[in-house]
């Protein structure tokens, strides 16, 4: 059946069919992180969301180009222009390479976005490799008028652009009304406009990282990157642009800017955001200096964490919710979270054991009935949560037939099984192994199938026990395991455990 995904388009403030431009090809980009620190559970998010995107769009067939940027330079402290840059201010804090800090954290998020199930992007571009692209952009802007230098910096002119164009289309915002948040500082600086950004920077004698330019040795904006990278990897005009609802402004606002300035018309036809993840009702941030770092998260090594928790239950949080909603941070959330996760994958493990029926009451009509109404979730705007939730209501299905209480035809079983991995599998993307390991946040998938496999080895010595009425042998591994955390129950069929936290 041919599906017809809808997608919110923050541009246009609606949903929308989704039609790529050069079907079956999409180019998607999505902005990265800026690597001077660990990733935390807000960095989590955007990575998670974009993730089901592209695994959904991969999955009803199209050829997908993923991009996420590596943010190296260029991103000064308080997102502003002016101040440090902040890989450079932790190099010269831990007397490093600028590049040593940037790689080291770069390997630690990429195992991180493993850990979470994230599937690497197609392409990630780092921003210090493409100077030369950003210092294209730049001449671009000058040469369209856009631009005007100022003691060797490169500034968008805001003011003239949005005589010409419209200034604030993705964010609403108005000129008039930047003007007023920043009028104490009118006419402060190198700025025509405080509302102006930089396109480059000349560097102070004590900046580490520069670049030569012809206008002086400096170093890109932040918001270059992401236009020239984009630019450089899905071409002049591509699909999708995603990120979190933090950078509407200023960043995808003033990319929307440079693309129009530089080539005549934007590049992007659906900018998708995630929303916020929050603390107490506030944003996690490190410039708020509330968040949790993932690795803080898998340990449990944090004041506000009772204790750790396994990468698939944070992704199970993160996914219980809209993307668009935002999602409050507590302990109790993530323990609720845990156990839907061990319950959805207690219902998959379960049903890889029930048999099949000649006289069913469970039939193709209930699994394409749950078909339909998974498909129209996730057609709607990646509504994750009500995928779960119909994949929950499966689970009492399934748990009947296992309880002999309903029983289900064989087709009907088949189809019932392909539905659930590839929704909690494929499209979901939860690791089959990660309910055993809920409480062992880091354990390999290797290192979790051994574990598995030493339980069962033991039940299975537990049955010969039980058949030859050795009793004694039976107890004794039943209340060994129980004394461990493992709760084993006897079935018509053998026997089912599960580790209890």
């Amino acid at each position: 059946m041919e599906q017809t995904l809808f997608i919110y388009n923050t541009l246009t403030r609606r949903k929308e069919v989704f039609k790529p431009l050069h079907a079956p090809h999409v180019g998607m980009y999505v902005c990265g992180p800026t690597v001077y620190g660990d990733a935390h559970l807000g960095h989590a998010r955007p990575a998670i969301t974009f993730d089901i995107l592209f695994r959904y769009l991969k999955h009803l067939g199209y050829k997908v180009r993923y991009v996420r940027n590596i943010t190296d330079v260029g991103h000064l402290e308080h997102d502003a222009d002016e101040g440090e840059d902040k890989i450079a201010k932790k190099a010269r804090l831990e007397q490093l390479e600028p590049m040593e800090v940037a790689q080291y954290y770069t390997n630690r998020f990429h195992e991180a976005m493993d850990a979470l199930g994230c599937l690497p992007p197609s392409i990630e571009p780092h921003a210090t490799g493409h100077i030369i692209e950003q210092q294209q952009l730049v001449q671009q802007i000058l040469d369209n008028g856009y631009a005007y230098e100022s003691n060797g910096s490169i500034y968008f002119d805001v003011e003239k652009y949005n005589k010409d164009h419209k200034y604030g289309i993705l964010s609403g915002r108005s000129l008039e009304n930047i003007k007023d948040a920043s009028r104490e500082l009118a006419g402060v600086g190198e700025k025509k406009n405080q509302a102006d950004f930089a396109l480059w920077k000349a560097a102070q004698p004590e900046h580490i990282m520069r670049w030569p330019s012809p206008w002086s040795d400096g170093f890109p904006g932040w918001h270059c990157e992401c236009t020239a990278m984009g630019r450089k990897y899905l071409g002049s005009h591509f699909d999708i642009h995603g990120g979190g609802l933090d950078l509407v402004f200023p960043h995808h606002e003033c990319e929307i800017a440079q693309s129009v300035a530089s080539q005549g018309d934007q590049m992007v036809k659906y900018w998708m955001h995630n929303n916020m993840i929050t603390i107490d009702g506030k944003k996690m941030g490190k410039s708020y200096n509330n968040f949790i770092t993932l690795p803080q998260f898998f340990a449990g090594e944090h004041e506000r964490l009772e204790r750790g928790y396994a990468p698939m239950v944070i992704r199970f949080f993160i996914l219980q919710a809209h993307y668009r909603s935002t999602v409050d941070f507590s302990n109790e959330a993530l323990q609720a979270a845990e156990k839907g996760l061990e319950r959805l994958l207690d219902a998959w493990k379960t049903l890889n054991n029930i048999s099949a029926s000649e006289k069913a009451t469970v039939t193709m009509d209930f699994v394409d009935g749950l078909k339909d109404k998974c498909y129209e979730a996730m057609n709607d705007d990646l509504n994750t949560p009500i995928v779960i939730s119909n994949l929950f209501e499966a689970t009492k299905t399934i748990n009947s037939i296992a309880d002999k209480k309903e029983t289900i035809s064989a087709d009907a079983l088949e189809a019932l099984k392909s539905l659930f991995s590839t929704f909690v599998f494929d499209i979901l993307g939860i690791k089959a192994g990660a309910a055993a390991a809920a409480g062992n946040a880091g354990m390999s998938d290797a290192r979790e199938e051994a574990f598995g496999k030493v339980v069962d080895m033991l039940l299975e010595q537990r049955s010969k026990a039980k058949a030859n009425k050795d009793w004694a042998t039976s107890d004794l591994i039943r209340d060994n395991l129980a004394a461990l955390g493992f709760e084993v129950k006897d079935t018509k069929d053998g026997y089912s455990w599960k580790l209890n936290k």
